[in-house]
This record gives C-alpha cells, structure tokens and sequence, in this order.
C-alpha cells in the first residue's frame, strides 16, 4: 500500500507541473484528474490493492497522455514557465550529478558573496582509451534555490557578478577550462557601486580575452544578466529553455504601454513570448547558439538521472571541440570535422587532447573567438558596409591597413626611438663636457677678483599696433541655434524652488545659453542636432556606412510600419549615426546613438556601425568616441539579434584599446540598460553631461523587480560619479573644450597625433 501512495503522490506531482506549465486548471480536464488524485488518496483503504492499482495505473495513463499532448504543442510561454517550474533542474543538481567532485568559491549558501552566483572548482572524469583522465574545470553560474529567498531566484545582485569575474581571473591563471550555466531571469537592478551596468560591462569585457577555453550552458537566459556570463566560445542551451533580449512580461508591458501598478493582460504575454522567438530552436536558427541539448518530454527536472548522463556528454565534447579547433596541427581540425561527418559527434573520444593550451593556441583560441561575435548578427540588417559595396573595398581596407601601421607603427616608432638616442647622447655628452670643464672654470672663478657685469639686453621701441581679438578656437563653433528658441516665452527651471532660479526667456535659454540655467547650471535637453553641428568644427563631419538600416528580422508583428515612421521622421535609416569629425583640428571617429530613432535602441544595424566605426578608428589610429544623446537600451523587436550586440560590440572595443586605442564616451540625457551594461561601460574614460541620468534599470523597472521607491537623483550623474561609473561631469558649453583637453591628456602614445 505505501508503494502505491508513492505512486499516487508522484502522479500528483506530474498533475500540479501540468497545471503549472498550462497555467489554467480547465485544459484537459486537470482539474478532474486532481480530484480523483485527492479522492483516491481518501479513500484508498476501501479499495483492494488490486482495484486500487488499476485506478492508479488509470489515472497515470490518462496524465501520461496529456504530458504527450502538451510536449507537441508547447507554446513559447509554456517553455517559459517550464524553465521557472520548482521542479526544474539547477545548478546545484548539476555539480553534484554531471561532476565528479566539487568545492564551493566565495562562500556557501546564505553565507556566500551573493548565493545567487556560485562559483566552484569541480573534477570531471574524461573517458579516452578505455583509460580515465580527471580534469580540472572552474564552474560559474547562477543558482535559482527552490524557495530560498536569498538566492534572488537566480537575479545577481553586482557583488554576485563581480565574484563571477574574480575567479574566471583564477580560472585563467591556473589555464583550466570554465564551464558556464546560465539560469537567470536578468540581473538584480541597483546602483551601488559598483553598480549592476557597470559590473556587467566589466565581465564581458574580461571574458573576451580569457585565454581558457569557454563553454557556456543556457537554461533560462534573460538578458543582460545572462550576459553577465555569457561570452564564451561555444553555447550550448537546453531544447527547453529559453534565452530572451526581455521576458515576455516585461516585452508585453511595454507593446501594451502598462503603467505602474497596471496588469499585463495575459494573452499579450503570450503572443509577445512568440513574437520575441526566444525557444532554442529559434536561438539555434538565428546563429546566436551553437548547439541544442534534448531533453525529455516537457523538460528536464531535478530527478532526471539520464539528462544529467547527457549534458556531461555534452559539456565533454564542447570543451574538447573548443581545444580542438585551436590546435596548430590541421590533422586535428580535420579529425573532428570526420568524425562528425561520421556521426560520432557525441561520442567520448578516442584519441588524449589536453585541454591546457599554448601561447600560438590561445592566441588562435582568441582570434576564434573575436571572429565568432564579430559576425553575429550580421543577417538582421539592412544594407551594405560602405567597403562592401565598392569593387576594390576590401583591397583598400587592407591596403590602409598597411599603410597606417608602417606609418605610425614602425615609422613613428623608429623615429621616436631615434630621437630618444639623440636626447640621451646629447644629456650624457653635456654631463661629459661639463665634467672635464669643470676644474677650470673653477680655477678661473676663483682667481677672478670681481665679476663681469652683465650685459644689458638691447631694447628695442616696440610700436603698438590694433589687432582684432582672435577666437578661442576651443569655443562652441555656434553654427547651429535649436528650432526652440524661435518660442516667443519664458520657462521654469525646475531647481527654482531649491536655487531661485529667475524665469528664464526662451530664445535666450536656447540660444547663448545653450540649454542651461545660468543660475544653477541645469541643463535643459538639446536636440542631437545641435551636438552634430556645434561641438566639432565646422565642415569636418563626413558620414559613412550610411547605407546600413535597421531592419525586423523576427518579423514581429507592427514593427516594419514602426521603422519606416522612424526614417521618414529624422532621415536616418538606423539609430546610429558613424562619422569622421575634428576637434581643434584633431580627427576622431564618433558613434552617436540619438533619441529621435526609436529611443537610441541598440539593434543590429546599430551594433554593426558600431562596431565598424571601432574597426575604422583602429586601423587609422585615430581615437573613438561615443556620444550617447540618449539610449533607451537594446531593441526588444529584435530579440536576442538586439542582445548578442552586448559582447560583439564590446568585443570591438576590447580589440581597440587593446590596439592603443583612446575609447571615450560621454553620456547625455537618459542613457539605461544594455549598452550601458556592455560596450560603454566597459569604457575607462566615461563622462555625462550635467544633469544626464545613467543605470541598468528605469525606476518603474526597479520598483516592479525590487518593490522599492528609488530616489528622484538615484540615477543623477553626480550619483553615478560618486559610484564610480563615469569619471567626470562635463558642462555643456564646455564640451568641446573638455573633450579636446581629454584628447590631448589621455590614451597611449600610438594614437596618430601624439
């Protein structure tokens, strides 16, 4: 009898993850199938085991043939709420059933550096030969805890990432490989430092030059805390899960324009988990993961013995293809492309490949690497890059190329070490000659009875003459006066009650003013065009990639009519605007993310400006600036297209600063979410414009994850400086002098002009 219990109560267990995958009792009768589970529970003792068995086997087909039902028709939402069921796998089910062995890092439990993230160092057992090698790989990744209310339900808080980057440090200098799980419905939203964007941008900026293999495992993959820890050479994700630019709660808030406090309808949930092509198969589809694990019907659960078999299968043959594929020997390469052809693709393998690299394979490894997120995304726009669509465009890339790196790298290198000769021979020459004078001028001062009077100068009369005042040439170049100052009024600051600022007339507050109070320095927004024709001289902006556009590769419902309504109102086919510019005569490249296209959201075009705009300011030694007018993070209707453009572009910037490169970016307006949590805050020189506010998360965002009423100034820049975020607040009207005076005091000696 106590048998049969079990098997009722497991029978109840199937019913109740039904019920929660379906989110309504009506489908398929559960609700009926639950009562006759209750009933029988009651009654069981007026039943003969016999009679009572064949109910339970009854009742245990007819669930069996609705779990069979619903794994055919699994919707995108369902897939959602499999990956957020109790019953679900974790990590910590991982380590103790995929790895041999394993200790915690950073603390245990409620007594961890953020229980949210868990760090260990774990033993794999690899099969090769009939003969057993143990292996030594650091595992990081989130913990979701079933009901434990400290580990966040796998939301990171920074401290948690942060412990994520220190042993991936750890991991590559003991040269063992990481195996990365992902289960996080995004990261925990808060500023303190150091601050959830800027924490990040710091990970995917380490994890892109790692010199260890990287194997990542997506089971529920939100965001930019996914991205957090998901930069990596091979992605494997579960046929179940799901990896998403937002959750379709949030997707749904936004298309139905939900306020605070308002509920989502739930069937727009549904139809924006859909629109948002979250599932692997769409991942795997999009070129955005690697590799798809199959799991049993309606996912796999803590108790999944056989799955647990498989992913340890699969994290073996990913890290030893990674290893594979940086091998020098083509034999290698050319051995695991057989033995897939073969179709022992998940096969243990028969020949010993360490996983410890050189330094000709980790270079090979990085350069696979780079490769692999540079060419993300590039099916998800509009349009050519302006070297594409010429003849001889690559030829002149590499032609400039050449011509650069001989001009600045070995001229200017050859030159600055000869004068450094010339100026040493001349400082130890002058030490010499004074060395052997040095007796005789002594003598000489000495028996000289009286000094020689100075001679002195001839002056010549010098005639006044009237010269007009020159220009400071570090002075806005006041070509462009905003359309707001032909309205004929007068405004409020809004500090008037704090400062008493005085009513200010409107022409003058957007004319000489430049947008700012003058009592208190408040700085009213400024369209971008006033940036584009009065901070850089005049005359010196030419565009380029002009021709790629943003396009709608999911297809989401509305959003092409969305696009050609962003066009037509500022004339730009995408939300980033690339051009060449000069300050005080000095050439720079600039990205400019502007709020009149849908908000500055990064989508693909935009990260593939970007990220040649970088490419461009590398190869011409030039440096890059990003000038954020306003960015409302990376563009839901392009799913994870939008998100991947976190470590692509930030791969971009890491190549360029690795390069020599002089990386600036000044914030403006409201700039939040993903590319502040990847390639701009990766940035070691970050500035705002004064009264500009910067974060991951908007404070609607923030009270709905957190329950917390944030401050009005929590995103001020003047917070963000004290954080440690930005480096300085700049001034309006003295941004073009303090950008020139950046260009002239910061960066490496390789920049051209230096």
């Amino acid at each position: 009898m106590n048998e049969l219990l079990q098997q009722l109560q497991k029978i109840e267990e199937r019913i109740s993850y039904l019920l929660q995958i379906k989110d309504y009792s009506s489908w398929g009768n559960l609700d009926g199938f639950k009562a006759t589970c209750e009933r029988l529970k009651q009654t069981m003792y007026d039943y003969s085991v016999e009679r009572l068995g064949a109910e339970i086997r009854k009742l245990g087909d007819s669930i069996g043939f609705l779990e069979e039902r619903a794994e055919e028709h699994l919707t995108p939402m369902e897939r959602v709420r499999i990956v957020r069921s109790a019953q679900r796998f974790s990590l910590k089910d991982i380590l103790e059933n995929v790895y041999e062995d394993y200790t915690e890092l950073g603390g245990q439990d409620e007594a961890s550096v953020d229980p949210a993230m868990i760090c260990a160092k774990a033993t794999i057992i690899r099969h090769v030969k009939n003969k057993s090698r143990t292996a030594s790989v650091m595992v990081i990744g989130q913990e979701t805890g079933r009901g434990e209310e400290y580990r966040n339900g796998g939301s990171c808080r920074p401290e948690g990432n942060a412990k994520a980057r220190r042993y991936m440090k750890v991991a590559a200098t003991e040269g063992i490989p990481i195996h990365f799980y992902i289960f996080t419905p995004g990261s925990y939203p808060v500023e303190e430092y150091p601050g959830a964007a800027q924490q990040i941008a710091r990970n995917i900026y380490t994890m892109a030059k790692l010199p260890v293999p990287m194997v990542s495992l997506i089971s529920e993959g939100g965001s930019g805390g996914a991205e957090a820890i998901g930069l990596s050479d091979y992605r494997l994700m579960t046929s179940h899960g799901y990896y998403s630019v937002i959750s379709p709660e949030g997707a749904a808030a936004i298309e139905g324009r939900v306020g605070a406090g308002g509920k989502v309808p739930r069937e727009l949930i549904e139809v924006c988990a859909d629109r948002l092509r979250l599932t692997a198969f769409d991942n795997l589809r999009h070129g955005v993961i690697d590799r798809v694990i199959q799991e049993p019907p309606l996912g796999a659960r803590r108790d999944d013995f056989a799955f647990f078999a498989t992913l340890r299968a699969e994290m073996l043959r990913a890290t030893d293809h990674v290893v594979i594929s940086t091998k020098n020997f083509s034999s290698f390469r050319n051995w695991e492309l057989h033995r897939r052809q073969k179709g022992a693709d998940g096969k243990e393998l028969t020949v010993d490949i360490p996983w410890d690299l050189n330094q000709a394979e980790i270079r090979r490894l990085l350069a696979l690497r780079s490769q692999k997120y540079l060419d993300m995304g590039k099916n998800a726009y509009l349009g050519r890059p302006d070297s594409a669509r010429e003849l001889l465009g690559i030829a002149r890339e590499k032609t400039e190329k050449l011509y650069y790196n001989l001009r600045y790298d070995f001229l200017k290198k050859q030159k600055k070490q000869a004068c450094k000769a010339l100026l040493d021979l001349s400082g130890e020459s002058t030490l010499l000659v004074k060395r052997l004078t040095l007796p005789i001028t002594s003598a000489i001062d000495k028996w000289r009875k009286k000094p020689i009077a100075p001679i002195a100068p001839l002056l010549l009369p010098v005639t006044p003459s009237i010269t007009a005042p020159s220009r400071d040439p570090l002075e806005l170049t006041d070509t462009y006066t905003s359309p707001l100052a032909r309205t004929d009024r007068a405004v409020s600051c809004p500090n008037a009650a704090r400062h008493g600022c005085k009513d200010i007339w409107v022409p003058d507050l957007y004319g000489e003013f430049a947008g700012v109070c003058e009592s208190c320095g408040h700085h009213f927004p400024l369209e971008y065009q006033w940036y584009l024709e009065n901070i850089f001289d005049k005359g010196s902006l030419r565009f380029f990639n002009t021709q790629i556009a943003s396009g709608n590769p999911l297809d989401y419902t509305g959003f092409a009519d969305r696009l050609r309504a962003a066009r037509e109102k500022t004339g730009y086919p995408a939300g980033n605007l690339t051009f060449h510019a000069k300050i005080n005569g000095i050439q720079i490249i600039v990205a400019m993310l502007f709020a009149d296209f849908r908000n500055g959201t990064v989508g693909a075009a935009e990260g593939e400006k970007f990220v040649l705009a970088c490419n461009l300011a590398k190869r011409k030694k030039r440096p890059f600036l990003a000038y954020v007018h306003t960015t409302g993070g990376i563009r839901i209707q392009e799913g994870t297209y939008g998100v991947t453009q976190m470590p692509k572009c930030t791969m971009a910037v890491r190549e360029y600063i690795d390069a020599g490169g002089l990386y600036i970016v000044v914030y403006d307006n409201n700039s939040y979410a993903g590319p502040v949590a990847s390639f701009l805050g990766c940035s070691p020189y970050q500035f705002a414009i004064r009264s500009s506010r910067i974060g991951f998360a908007g404070p609607q965002v923030i009270r709905e994850t957190t329950g917390i009423d944030i401050a009005p100034d929590y995103h001020s820049a003047r917070n963000a400086l004290k954080r440690g975020h930005i480096q300085g607040i700049w001034d309006r009207r003295e941004f073009r002098r303090h950008l020139h005076k950046a260009l002239m005091t910061m960066g490496s000696p390789s920049l051209y002009y230096r």
